[in-house]
């Protein structure tokens, strides 16, 4: 297979080479845009972030065993060679395709809505049963992140899981003409980016650009249980997944141990198996669906998939659930949409015990923002949430929806507080001690700009404990 080196990068990237002749051949494996994450053999992409400018790092990144650099400008006082292109990211971008044309493997790509990340995690572990998998790192699901993902594929990989998140149109189809998935997995079609992509029909639109860059023996794996996917014609082959009756796969049964596992049974047109998933939310029979059509389109047996499936873990703020030593603490502040409230919610609502619901703003939801927040706090009342605490402009609509579903209802009066999220300290973390109770289940959601990260480490740091699912 043939191999990247500074030269041949400069060439690809229509860039200009600057160093050694020897160093123009030095073997390039990988890429980082992060000077801390830089690994021996890597070429370091020098991006100008809103709050950091990579270039100023460049030396750090010889320093951990860069090969070369990408950049715009020439790194001040450089300890090795770099190249020179008008734009890193367009170049980052046509490296990462130009690298993923020299392999062969399958790529499976997962977009969608809501559960992208918690369905990559999980294709990856079903295919962990028999196959070496790429999977997409963290967040890295970008026009940045894709190629660096792309970049890190080793000759021994047999298959990559890329994951594929958008905002704005066109984004989706620079993505799969990097990615080129053979498979692509479709979430859902739910309100997220509404400010850029309008409405529903919008997000249908965007996400399906992917199957513009598809052939027609590729394969679709489309949410069924959707009302925006369940119709859709992707035009190449098509496989549905869901709870309901019709779908290719369908899961029966579905139950929760509580926070430790959720179980289902996975039927499909050769037959069932019974999938034990290691982690908290009942929606992830929706992501154990998807890997498991994903896994035997593959090649894989049902007793591989469930033993795959096993290892799946949850993505680190992505309903990590936290034994306090005083509360579990379910941690999904990553990202919230309507989508996954909703899921969050019901989840929540299947626990033992008294259920505590932090939540704050969605963002991005366009002009439906007020009435999305409102119907989330109508779900949160008809859900038994007992205690509901609002923290953020919008995510007051949030305890504004709950208090008009009690009133209509002539509810118990459970406890409802809202507050500024812009205030330091932060008055809703300042009211916890005097709110949660030992024994509590507490959820913290947010879009992932609200940093509700960090309710979620204050109420870990009440009572230090054991991770049990993250």
């Amino acid at each position: 297979m043939e191999h990247l080196t500074p030269w041949k990068i400069a060439e690809i990237t229509n860039g200009k080479y600057v160093g050694s002749e020897t160093a123009r051949n030095g073997r390039v494996s990988g890429a980082a845009r992060d000077n801390r994450e830089v690994k021996p053999g890597n070429i370091f992409v020098c991006i100008k972030g809103e709050h950091n400018d990579g270039h100023l790092f460049a030396n750090e990144a010889f320093d951990a065993g860069a090969v070369c650099c990408l950049a715009e400008k020439p790194p001040a006082g450089a300890k090795g060679p770099y190249i020179l292109v008008e734009s890193t990211l367009s170049a980052v971008k046509e490296l990462g395709a130009y690298y993923r044309s020299l392999f062969s493997i399958p790529v499976i790509g997962v977009t969608g809505s809501v559960g992208k990340t918690s369905t990559k995690e999980m294709t990856a572990a079903a295919l962990g049963a028999r196959l070496n998998v790429l999977k997409t790192p963290a967040n890295f699901n970008n026009e940045l992140g894709v190629p660096l993902t792309l970049l890190a594929l080793e000759e021994t990989h047999e298959a990559a899981v890329i994951e594929m998140g958008i905002s704005d149109f066109g984004e989706m189809g620079r993505l799969a003409a990097m990615a080129r998935p053979g498979i692509c997995i479709t979430t859902n079609i739910g309100y997220s980016h509404l400010k850029e992509l309008g409405d529903l029909k919008g997000v249908l639109r965007a996400k399906s650009e992917v199957f513009a860059y598809m052939k027609p023996e590729d394969c679709a794996i489309l949410n069924g249980d959707d009302i925006n996917l369940r119709g859709f014609d992707p035009g190449i082959r098509k496989i549905t997944y869901g709870l309901e009756p019709g779908n290719d796969y369908l899961a029966r049964n579905v139950r929760s141990k509580g926070t430790a596992a959720v179980i289902c049974e996975i039927a499909h047109g050769a037959g069932s198996f019974e999938a034990n998933i290691p982690a908290f939310g009942s929606h992830l029979a929706y992501a154990a669906l998807a890997a498991a059509a994903a896994a035997q389109l593959l090649g894989l047996t049902d007793e591989e998939i469930a033993r795959g499936i096993l290892d799946y873990v949850p993505a680190e703020g992505r309903a990590n659930v936290i034994d306090t030593g005083f509360v579990t603490l379910i941690d999904d502040s990553y990202n919230a949409n309507p989508d996954s409230m909703r899921a969050a919610l019901l989840s929540l609502s299947m626990l033992q015990g008294r259920r505590v619901a932090i939540l704050g703003d969605m963002l991005n939801l366009g002009k439906e923002s007020g009435e999305l927040h409102r119907d989330v706090g109508r779900l949160a009342f008809e859900c038994g949430i007992d205690v509901l605490l609002c923290c953020g402009e919008e995510a007051a609509l949030i305890a504004e929806g709950y208090e008009a579903a009690q009133g209509a209802t002539q509810g118990d009066g459970s406890l409802v507080l809202s507050w500024d999220n812009t205030r330091e300290p932060s008055p809703c973390v300042a009211a916890l001690p005097s709110i949660l109770q030992k024994g509590d289940n507490v959820l913290v959601k947010a879009s992932h700009s609200m940093k509700f990260d960090e309710i979620a480490s204050a109420i870990r740091e009440q009572d230090r404990g054991t991770v049990l699912l993250s």
